[in-house]
């Protein structure tokens, strides 16, 4: 089980190029890749998602990627001729508007603007992917790493938990039984102080107490408990992302627990009840996190 939370950096370095990698990942209900890349390598976009994707399934994933010319390499300089013939043109005409000659020496070409033009150096898409592809492969192998290790601590504090729920669910499943036998005494007790004396075995009396037990019966709850918490664990141990199935497990024990609340009407139950959804809450919000 693997968070949606992770960072990973990778270089690489070609005889041209030296790329910088950096790949974050924060929580998303679906993937979403975005690449940041120097406008000239556009096309590599479709590369990087590919891979980007292969490695997460859920979660927004930001890749940025830095290029630089390999140490040794040259810059690109760009010389406009026809400027150059034309301050050369110019000099001529000077020399004979004033009688004597003039030469124009290397600094008059350097400060005209455009004669001379120093410019990043073009970027062949091939050779920039061979310094990216492995840096890429790099990052997103620590990401990983990253989000296997603090998706081992989500499932530890998971299971903790659900663990937890099991021990109120025992508690409601030892308390439920007594409800109706509680209720019959409370019926009597009522009767009574009412002056009305009833037998045990009035057909009145044995109609209002099935009809209570009945309303009152959590047994389907419970048994659909313990089917939920099986499937949780399950799906922690599986190997594909288990974030959505968990996430709507949350869901189904969260109407589960409710019915029950509703039904029982009793303290001590509404008490457990009420425990197991804040224990409930806190298993959503860490879900959250889960790829």
């Amino acid at each position: 089980m693997r968070s949606m939370t992770g960072f990973g950096r990778g270089s690489a370095a070609t005889a041209a190029w030296v790329a910088r990698l950096e790949i974050g990942t924060v929580n998303r209900k679906q993937a979403e890749v975005v690449v940041m890349l120097p406008k000239d390598l556009a096309e590599l976009d479709a590369g990087i998602r590919k891979l980007a994707q292969a490695v997460v399934s859920r979660g927004r994933v930001q890749v940025n990627v830095a290029l630089e010319p390999a140490a040794g390499g040259t810059a690109n300089v760009r010389m406009d001729a026809v400027l150059a013939r034309g301050l050369e043109e110019a000099f001529t005409q000077l020399s004979t508007a004033i009688g004597r000659p003039v030469q124009p020496q290397a600094t008059d070409f350097l400060r005209q603007p455009g004669v001379l033009t120093i410019g990043a150096r073009e970027i062949d898409p091939a050779e920039a992917w061979a310094a990216i592809e492995p840096a890429l492969h790099d990052a997103l192998a620590q990401l990983t790493a990253m989000r296997e290790r603090e998706g081992a601590d989500l499932a530890a504090d998971l299971i903790t938990r659900l663990s937890t729920l099991d021990d109120l669910t025992g508690r409601i499943a030892a308390a439920a039984p007594e409800r109706p036998l509680r209720q019959r005494e409370l019926l009597l007790k009522r009767l009574r102080e009412a002056g009305l004396e009833l037998d045990l075995a009035d057909e009145r009396v044995t109609r209002e107490l099935a009809l209570f037990a009945d309303r009152c019966d959590v047994s389907e709850e419970l048994t659909r408990l313990a089917s939920h918490f099986g499937k949780f664990r399950e799906y922690m141990a599986a190997a594909e992302p288990p974030g959505r199935a968990l996430d709507f497990l949350c869901q189904e024990i969260f109407r589960e627990f409710n019915t029950i609340g509703a039904k029982a009407n009793d303290a001590g139950i509404a008490q457990a009840v009420v425990e197991a959804k804040t224990e409930l809450e806190k298993i959503r919000e860490q879900v959250q996190n889960v790829e």
